[in-house]
């Protein structure tokens, strides 16, 4: 592997540039904290550089330190703000966070199912290509008993990732439950109409 040598400026510092060319040797090496780090080191020289700003963040969601990739990928659409791929990331990173919440209301006793399908609905407009929003808000409309709206978001769950197996069950289940129920209300319907 070719190894950057950091270039120095005259006063014996270096420069952003240098700094980002170290944060990459350390992804190659598949070392995620020193990138980080030298992202960081990147962005205290210069700090109005908003790619600097957005590549940490990435760095940082892909290594699930989602606040502080917030905060980076915020920073880098204020210093860039026509910037779509700035502002979509940070999109995704608000999305992810509030995920997160959703999770924590499900793992509360008793879960608060409806107060997670609020912030699902959020993450899953914020990033319309999250699985796992979509695959969790089927998760809590199917246990609401809610089983049309369960199976619409299964089965974006299943195009999204055709190859996740709980997604194509959870779709069945769902489906077969939306099913009998309407069943159940034509039969009704037509003892009453007799």
């Amino acid at each position: 592997m070719l190894y950057h040598q950091p270039v120095y400026k005259e006063d014996g510092q270096m420069d952003g540039e240098s700094c980002i060319k170290k944060a990459y040797e350390f992804i190659f090496n598949g070392d995620f904290e020193q990138a980080i780090f030298w992202f960081e080191q990147a962005i205290e020289l210069e700090p109005d550089q908003a790619s600097f700003h957005h590549i940490c963040s990435v760095s940082c969601a892909r290594s699930g330190k989602w606040a502080k990739a917030k905060l980076h990928a915020e920073d880098a659409l204020r210093l860039d703000p026509e910037h779509d791929e700035y502002r979509y990331h940070l999109q995704t990173v608000e999305a992810r966070l509030l995920l997160l919440d959703a999770d924590l209301l499900l793992a509360a006793n008793p879960p608060k199912l409806t107060e997670a399908v609020e912030i699902l609905i959020k993450a899953s407009i914020m990033d319309p290509l999250s699985f796992q929003a979509f695959y969790t808000l089927g998760v809590v409309y199917a246990s609401l008993q809610q089983y049309d709206k369960a199976t619409i978001n299964a089965r974006e769950a299943m195009r999204l990732d055709p190859s996740h197996s709980a997604a194509r069950r959870l779709f069945a289940d769902v489906n077969r439950k939306r099913r009998m129920l309407q069943g159940g209300i034509k039969a009704r319907k037509r003892k009453r109409n007799r």
